[in-house]
């Protein structure tokens, strides 16, 4: 893992217990809390962790769409992305599917379509799902 860590710039986060099924993560000067549903021993005062994960491929591809639109001169207003996800039903535990809309502005020209949709598909989260990064847990 220090090797694959060598490779680029390190970043660091915390996650700290809180109560219940929360955790709260610290990123530079920012907090996230995450909790689990009451269903499932929760309070449900926050996204789940697999929330977190989809949200963050989602808001990556709107980033990616806005950062686009404005290299072109174009208006960003009524960009959105829209996420639907199913988990797996077989073990292990996790997300099996995920299907992204993306909503363009009213006034992007139909030739920009395709040049969109290739820089959307190419984010940095969708990157690390595609070439998945190396993972260690280690337990101390």
């Amino acid at each position: 893992m220090a090797e694959q860590l060598s490779m680029g710039k390190r970043e660091h986060m915390e996650v700290a217990f809180v109560v219940g099924e929360s955790y709260e993560v610290k990123v530079r000067n920012h907090r996230v809390v995450v909790d689990q549903p009451s269903g499932l021993g929760g309070q449900d005062t926050a996204p789940t962790p697999t929330e977190l994960f989809v949200a963050s491929l989602a808001t990556c591809v709107a980033f990616y769409a806005g950062r686009y639109l404005t290299r072109h001169g174009l208006s960003r207003d009524g960009l959105s992305v829209s996420v639907e996800y199913q988990m797996a039903t077989d073990r292990p535990a996790r997300v099996a599917a995920v299907r992204l809309t993306v909503y363009a502005p009213a006034d992007l020209p139909a030739e920009r379509r395709a040049a969109l949709s290739a820089v959307v598909s190419h984010c940095t989260v969708h990157n690390s799902l595609i070439q998945a990064p190396s993972v260690a847990i280690d337990v101390v």
